[in-house]
Order: structure tokens, then C-alpha cells, then sequence
């Protein structure tokens, strides 16, 4: 007799040590001027009134900035991702002013935040 094919299952994982997540900022005027420096700030006065003194001692980078869009991408390690994402869910406000962090895209690959299908247009279509 034949002996009964073997069923292999193969799980690859993912051995990314960061996550990158693409926020937003927004205010409830939508017209102040943040610098960089302020956006990083505001993200770790997030996580110290959350998480404390070692909540401000996350390590998070800014990677990108955009002044006019209030938006940022920021690289976190795999293990503080869920902190640092509660900490900008619950971030209410910025200078006695009503405020919310918007999460657009996480992933571990930084190069998949370059595109969201969710905002693709199709405009001019190429004609020959």
C-alpha cells in the first residue's frame, strides 16, 4: 500500500523589529503652526500622562514631518506599539485647544506606507 501524502504547514514570521504608523493631527481650529520639535513633544507628553516618567522615556522616532498637513510617520519598536498607539488615542488636547491624533496606516514595512489604495485616484488615464 501507499502511504498517505504528509501535510507540511510552513509559518513564516515577520523579523521586523519596528513598526512604522503614518498619524494625523487634528485640531479643532485647523490652523496652527507646529514645528516638528512640537509634534515629538506633544506625542511624549501623550505618553507620560498615560504611562509616566518611563512612558516619556519610550523610544519612538519622528522619521517624516509635514508642516502643512500635520501628518508624521513614526517608527516604534514592535513591543511598544499597542503603548504608543493608546497614548495617541487618548491625547484630547494641545494648548487648552481640542485635539486628536488620527492613525492612517500602520505596517512593518516602511516602504508600504508610500501608497494607500484608499486614496488612489484615477485622473488622467493614459491614451495612445
Amino acid at each position: 500500500m501507499e502511504e498517505p501524502s504528509k501535510f507540511e504547514r510552513y509559518v513564516y514570521k515577520n523579523d521586523s523589529v519596528y513598526h512604522y504608523m503614518k498619524i494625523s493631527l487634528v485640531l479643532e481650529n485647523g490652523n496652527k503652526y507646529i514645528t516638528d520639535a512640537q509634534f515629538k513633544q506633544l506625542i511624549t507628553c501623550g505618553l507620560k500622562d498615560l504611562y509616566g516618567e518611563v512612558g516619556a522615556s519610550f523610544p519612538f522616532d519622528l522619521l517624516k514631518f509635514d508642516q502643512n498637513e500635520l501628518t508624521g510617520i513614526l517608527r516604534v519598536y514592535n513591543s511598544g506599539l499597542v503603548k504608543l498607539w493608546s497614548a495617541l488615542t487618548l491625547l484630547g488636547s494641545y494648548q487648552n485647544e481640542a485635539c486628536a491624533f488620527r492613525v492612517m496606516q500602520v505596517s512593518p514595512f516602511l516602504l508600504a506606507l508610500s501608497g494607500n489604495s484608499r486614496e488612489l485616484q484615477f485622473g488622467d488615464q493614459l491614451t495612445l
